[in-house]
């Protein structure tokens, strides 16, 4: 059988995200908002934030349980400091919590106490069933 570990991460992510837009919708204010502090500009998909709920869900697969922290940390990049030098920067926490409790509704994610989210059994075999496609 497939699993994650797998296929490559992009076209899995890719699938994942086309059937998470029919689990659940976007909130209203992914059109206006930027994806970190470190970025410039809002991201240009309009389907960024299924795509970016679908990397959480791989990653909680790949190496969970992980939090908000560590997931901000992973999805931050080098920020512009202008003429001083560049600086990790976190991404957007708003971006992330929201995505990870919808994950929750939808039964893919679960909360373990004091450690972070976890991929529930349904969230790993509705991976695997997409890696099997993918």
């Amino acid at each position: 059988m497939t699993t994650v570990y797998d296929v490559k991460a992009e076209p899995l992510i890719m699938e994942v995200a086309d059937d998470l837009e029919d689990e659940f919708d976007a909130p209203e204010w992914t059109n206006y908002v930027k994806s970190g502090s470190d970025r410039d500009s809002p991201p240009q998909q309009d389907n960024w934030y299924h795509i970016r709920s679908a990397a959480i869900l791989r990653r909680i697969y790949t190496d969970g349980p992980l939090g908000v922290s560590k997931l901000r940390t992973i999805y931050g990049s080098n920020e512009n400091n202008g003429h001083g030098p560049e600086h990790h920067g976190k991404a957007s926490g708003k971006v992330i919590r929201t995505a990870l409790q919808n994950l929750e509704d939808a039964g893919f994610v679960e909360t373990e106490e004091g450690e972070g989210r976890m991929i529930t059994d349904e969230g790993k075999s509705f991976l695997d069933e997409k890696s099997e496609e993918v």
